[in-house]
């Protein structure tokens, strides 16, 4: 957790993390629980995006951007947490400078805004998806999806160049007037929070209109299923994010922005593959057969 910073004689800031707990039991239990969750990110994401680059039945826009996803979740993870497991590690209070902060919260915000962006555009995929069915693969080809993606990393790239450090915390810190900073930081959570969940919104509107349309109370729930993981994944996503970057700087709490920033820092990329997997039988089936192949082919 970022808690201060000062200036030696030579101009160098440095800002000090606390230790999570005083106590080397407890820290090590907290840097075992957080390695477990990291690696298991790090198992499902890859699994996911490998599984759908080499199972042609995968190879269609909503698992396409789905593959994306979970690149982005890799990268989201592996930008915060290998700093902070060796923070946990060393027993003692740990620093970082102000460029390596800056430097560290560009990625983080760059992938972030990257996979909020990426969310709305599957929502769009799949309002394409249903409310428009024959005209999907028209709509939808190879083309316009590497285009939206593209489009997601450099929205997320722009986005980025305006974020240092844990940006409610450092302001914080500030000794001057912090109001124009706090201004600039709410407008850019509102470009990479807001409007994208807008657009994911209006998407679902009218996909559930087109869902209520269906007589069959089967086909009703068989087309709100290939949603379903989408939408949690969003309001799990959305939530936290919303949570830290939204909320009026006076209510700002540092040990709630630090509870909140652990989950969608190590809890969300796990659940997000978990997710997915376990509410899409298509990726399920995959990863069955994935695992079925592998286990063939260690046994020779």
């Amino acid at each position: 957790m970022l808690t201060g910073g000062d200036e030696n004689r030579t101009g160098l800031i440095q800002f000090h993390f606390h230790l999570l707990s005083t106590l080397p039991e407890i820290q090590l239990l907290i840097f075992l629980a957080f390695l477990l969750m990291y690696l298991l990110s790090l198992c499902g994401n890859t699994a996911v995006a490998l599984t759908v680059c080499t199972d042609r039945s995968l190879h269609t826009p909503m698992y396409f951007f789905l593959a994306n996803l979970a690149v982005l979740e890799i990268c989201y993870s592996s930008v915060i947490a290998p700093l902070a497991l060796v923070n946990l590690v060393s027993g003692r209070k740990a620093t970082i400078s102000l460029a390596g902060c800056g430097t560290q919260m560009f990625f983080f915000v760059f992938v972030g805004g990257a996979d909020c962006v990426l969310l709305a555009v599957m929502a769009y995929d799949r309002y394409v998806a249903i409310c428009h069915p024959l005209r999907y693969t028209l709509i939808m080809n190879w083309k316009v999806c590497a285009c939206l993606v593209a489009g997601s990393l450099v929205l997320g790239f722009l986005l980025s160049l305006h974020f240092f450090c844990d940006i409610p915390a450092v302001l914080r810190l500030a000794c001057t007037n912090t109001r124009v900073h706090q201004a600039a930081l709410f407008i850019v959570s509102v470009t990479v929070l807001t409007i994208p969940f807008l657009l994911i919104c209006l998407s679902y509107v009218f996909i559930v209109a087109a869902i209520l349309q269906i007589r069959s109370a089967a086909g009703r729930c068989r087309t709100f299923s290939t949603c379903s993981s989408h939408l949690t994944v969003v309001l799990l996503q959305y939530g936290c994010c919303s949570f830290i970057y939204l909320r009026p700087s006076s209510s700002y709490s540092p040990e709630q922005g630090w509870v909140v920033s652990v989950v969608y820092t190590f809890v969300t990329p796990v659940l997000n593959p978990l997710i997915y997997s376990m509410r899409n039988k298509e990726l399920k089936d995959a990863l069955s057969r994935a695992s079925k192949c592998e286990s063939t082919y260690k046994g020779r």
